[in-house]
Order: structure tokens, then sequence, then C-alpha cells
């Protein structure tokens, strides 16, 4: 039984870049979901394996047809310190697959047992996380977002211990690679500048061929890189989506977003906002993403600087003239979403102004920023404005606002309606998702899978999943799946 139509290119490189390992072994693997869209797309061959099979090669008992298991080394900057040594410490890439639309994309196991990466710890995922990130990869992937997706979530039938006994799960990640800053990092920090030549060719090869026959293909990769993550943060932040921890080894090549640990998506609207139980100071709160990406951005480019110049000084030049276009990127594409958002489809005078007015009115009026513009889309439409008035804790800010949006011309309600979403994954349905399915209910968890998979499509049955949380629901912090 065949089920992937595996190829391998990342293990055809140094031997140094990974270690080989095996997935470990577990007692009933058992598939909670099997993700048949996304199958569909990579070309895999449903009908040749039962639902039996399936859990077998994704919950680590048998190794799929054509696959040489490997984790990746790197290192990375956590919370600004560096780690020299990180790697897949509970992950393992199984191959790759070039789906129909023919693009190559990794198979990688998440939750699948020690590596030597691992540093003291298991290896094993709870169940919650890898409900975690189905649901908000998959719900990012219908939002527009670039990121990673997930194919399927089996249980293990095997209990793991964190700080109490929580059910065992893996999870299968898709990602166009797991490329990131840190693996970078990682050859720099041991001055091994070929292998940093190697890891840049195949990934320009990979995912910006065009760079090739650019006179200095390494700036040119740089500035792909660069140009990516400004859009990719852009549209994080218009969404009130918050990573949580953009540390290095978690920022990738690609562009896409990867990593949905101590993610989440804001509830009432403050740039200061953080959810991550870990992030003590708000380094990576909302309004502080752009600037840490930058930070990312020029640790890469520091990983790339022998690649640029035998001269040290013209590298660093070539290097932070690349770098200064990140703010003008990030602008862009920010206030280019809002504007949307806010049904503009050209630019007007002053509409950054009013952006950046209309996030100080959400904050001042502590209103849920999903809510907003699904109401304002609502009044767009012709609908009472009442809704949009009401969700503001000061209706005359919120009536004086929303005079000044109508004094700026008729919107483009089509546009509204598809760049605000009526359904986000929010942070209380998730817990909910999660605690309901440890204790052997996932029928929670397929309803918020089914309904992210159209976020932007009114559903009478999907009401109750558009409300903000009740006092007692707001979830005030999310932890990473280690």
């Amino acid at each position: 039984m065949k089920l992937f139509p595996f190829q391998n290119t990342y293990v055809n490189l140094p031997e140094h870049f990974y270690e080989r390992v095996e997935p470990a072994k577990v007692p009933a693997p058992s598939l909670i979901r099997f993700n048949e869209d996304l199958a569909g797309l990579l070309g895999l061959d449903r009908s040749t394996a039962s639902d039996e099979e399936i859990a077998a090669q994704l919950g680590g008992n048998v190794i799929p047809e054509g696959s040489e298991p490997l984790a990746q080394a790197y290192g990375g900057h956590q919370f600004g310190g560096w780690v020299p040594r990180l790697g897949d410490g509970r992950a393992i890439l199984l191959g790759e697959v070039v789906g129909t639309d023919g693009v190559r994309r990794d198979i990688q196991l998440k939750g699948s047992g020690r590596t030597p990466f691992s540093r003291g710890g298991d290896g094993k995922s709870p169940l919650g996380p890898v409900l975690r990130e189905y649901l908000v990869s998959e719900a990012m992937f219908a939002l527009g977002v670039p990121t990673t997706r997930s194919l399927a979530a089996v249980a293990t039938g095997e209990p793991v211990y964190r700080e109490e006994k929580l059910p065992g799960a893996v999870l299968t990640r898709v990602a166009s690679s797991h490329l990131r800053i840190g693996t970078f990092q990682y050859f720099l920090a041991q001055e091994d500048h070929e292998a940093i030549r190697i890891l840049a060719d195949f990934a320009i090869e990979r995912h910006y061929p065009g760079c090739g026959s650019e006179g200095n293909p390494y700036t040119a990769f740089l500035g792909q890189v660069i140009e990516r993550q400004a859009a990719l943060v852009a549209q994080w932040m218009s969404l009130g989506f918050i990573h949580g921890v953009m540390n290095t080894d978690n920022m990738t090549i690609s562009g896409e977003t990867i990593d949905f640990g101590p993610c989440a998506f804001m509830d009432e609207f403050h740039p200061e906002k953080v959810f991550s139980s870990i992030d003590r100071n708000g380094r990576y709160a909302w309004g502080n993403q752009p600037a840490i990406a930058h930070w990312n951005l020029t640790r890469l480019a520091e990983a790339l600087l022998p690649l640029f110049d035998e001269d040290r000084e013209k590298a660093i030049g070539m290097a932070e003239e690349r770098l200064g276009e990140f703010e003008e990127q990030f602008k862009e594409a920010f206030y280019g979403r809002f504007r949307a958002k806010l049904g503009w489809r050209d630019k007007k005078e002053k509409s950054g102004e009013f952006v950046d007015s209309t996030l100080e009115f959400l904050s001042g009026g502590k209103v849920d920023f999903t809510r907003f513009f699904r109401e304002l889309t609502r009044v767009a439409a012709g609908e009472p404005e009442g809704g949009l008035i009401a969700l503001s804790k000061d209706g005359v800010a919120s009536a004086k606002w929303l005079q000044s949006w109508r004094d700026s011309g008729e919107p483009d309600v089509d546009l509204m309606q598809s760049s605000n979403p009526i359904l986000i994954p929010r942070n209380h349905r998730i817990e909910q998702a999660i605690v309901a399915a440890n204790g052997g209910d996932a029928s929670l968890f397929h309803r918020l899978a089914d309904a992210y998979r159209t976020p932007f499509e009114i559903g009478s049955d999907l009401a109750d999943l558009e409300q903000a949380p009740d006092p007692e629901e707001v979830v005030c912090a999310t932890f990473c799946g280690t």
C-alpha cells in the first residue's frame, strides 16, 4: 500500500544538515481527522488505504514506502536569546510530494517521538496542541494566509505527561519546506560558509528560482524573503492574529506561517495584546510583530553576508540596502489590507492616518476586532448600524467614527465581504474543543474544522461561532505544545 508518491531531496544534502531517525511506535493509532481536500492537492491515492492503514503510517508505526525519515538541524534566537542547537526535537520529515499543482511540499510528523535534537524531552505531543494546529492552520489557509497545513490528526492511544496526564496525538504537517532563518544561523554559528551556500542554493532552487539569474542571487534571495515576510506579517495583523513565538527558528524562508502553539486571534483589540504564556515582556505583542520580523530578517542577512561579497563592509552595505526595503513594503501591505477592510479599493489621501485613528478608537472602546469589521460590512450593505455602535464602550465615539467613515465616500461592499471574515478560530472555542476531545468527544473539533473552511460565508447554523466570548470564557493565555 503506497499512499505517498515520495521524493526526497533534503536527504541528498550533506549529512550534517540532519539526523536520520524513525518515528516512535505507538500502541493504538487511530485517525481523528484526515484532510481529504489537501490529500487531493497532494495527489495522494486515498483509495489504496483504509483509515487504519493511514493511522498506522501517520501515527508512526509504519514507515511509508519511499520515505527516508529525518530530523532537520537548526538553531535560533528564542525571545532574543541565542540557542546554537535546536533542530526538530519532536518532528520528523518523512519526505516530499509534488502535488497536482506542481508544487513540492514536505510531509512531516509532529509529536512522533524523540530525535537527537530533543534536548531531554520525550518528543511526544498531547492531543490539544495537535487539534489547535489543525484548526488554526487550516483556518489560516481558508483566510488566504500563506501557511503550513494539516493533513491528519492521529490519536496514539497512549498518555503523554505534562502538568497532567493527557491523551497523545500526532499531527501530519504539510509545508512548502521547513527551512527557517534558524537553519542558516545554525551553520553561521559553526562558521560553515560552504554549508550556508549549499543551503541558500537549495532554498533558491526550491522557492525563488528567478533569483538564480540575478547578478547576485543571494542578495536577490534575501530581498524576496523580506518581501514575503513583510506581506505575511501585515496580513496577520489585518486579521488580529498574534503569532506568539516569532523566534528565528519559527520564521520560514518560504514566507509561510509556521508553529501554531501560543498563537491567538484577538477578541477585544489592543496593540499591546499578548497571549503567549511565556512572553512575559510582550516581545511578540500584536503591534511589535513588524519590528520583530525585521530583527529576524537581519539575523538572516548576517548569515548570508559571506555569500554577498568577500569584502565584509561591502557585503554589509548590500544587506542594509535590502533590509531598508522592509519598512515601506510592510506599510504598503499593512495599510492596503486595512483600506480593503474599510471598503476602499483605491488609495485615499490620509488613509493611513484614518487607519491609525481607527485602531486607536478600537483600542479605546475595547471593541471586538473581528466583529467590528463584520458589522461595518453589514452597514456598508445597507443594514442598521446599531450592532456596530453597540460594540464600543463609548457609543458617542463610535457614532463619530462611523460618520467620518461615511464621509470618506461610497465603500466597495464586495471588497469588504472578501476582506472581513465572519469566522475566525476564537480562542475560547478552540479551548472548548480541546477540553471536550481530551474527554473523548471530538464533535466540536470537527464542527469547527468544517466551519473554518468557509470563513467569509454566512451560515445560519454558525451564528454562535461568530460571537465573542462571555467574560467567563475569555482566554488570557495560550501555551506551547512542548
